[in-house]
């Protein structure tokens, strides 16, 4: 049931002091949820700055200077690493796969076969795929490359500096500044 607490406290013939104070409650429910969503999109900004500072704006600073690590004033070490990052899109999986099949690299390629089962269908459950198919259920297929498997095989290949589609599989590489924090 939906009411309007504030219009409807006369109909209802509800103590007005209850009323408000329920009313009070779903409006500090609203601020906090309020707050929370303005305190995630600025995680999301800082998230997003500090990925600026470390894979750009340290990384090029650095370099213009020939360093590859630092240390600061607090003890804390700073350390230039080359990163690998990959990413399949929907769009292209298709064209990725296709690709590293006909290269030679379908072993990053995992193929899940599922069926959904009901109630009471354990049983069922145990049976290989041609009696599923057998039964007249039809398996669920899909084929997916793991994203750290993915990463992993991109810094291979760009190591040796073997040729691939990296647009294809939504690969760059760059350089990261890594800190390692001083023990308090």
């Amino acid at each position: 049931m939906t009411i309007d607490l504030e219009a409807d406290a006369k109909a209802l013939q509800v103590d007005n002091m209850t009323l408000t104070a329920v009313a009070d409650l779903g409006k500090q429910a609203q601020f906090i949820q309020l707050e929370i969503e303005d305190l995630e999109t600025t995680i999301k900004e800082r998230k997003e700055s500090l990925k600026n500072l470390l894979e750009v704006r340290i990384p090029e600073a650095c370099q213009e200077i020939g360093l590859l690590s630092f240390s600061m004033d607090d003890g804390s070490e700073v350390e230039i690493k080359q990163f690998y990052s990959a990413s399949i899109t929907a769009e292209n999986e298709s064209k990725a796969h296709a690709w590293l099949r006909e290269n030679g690299y379908d072993d990053i390629i995992k193929n899940v076969v599922s069926v959904q089962f009901g109630r009471n269908e354990d049983a069922r459950a145990g049976a290989i795929l041609d009696l599923l198919r057998r039964e007249g259920l039809l398996p669920e297929q899909v084929a997916k490359v793991h994203p750290q498997t993915l990463k992993g095989w991109v810094r291979e290949m760009i190591e040796q500096g073997v040729y691939f589609p990296m647009d294809v599989f939504g690969a760059y590489t760059g350089f990261k500044a890594n800190i390692k924090s001083k023990k308090r």
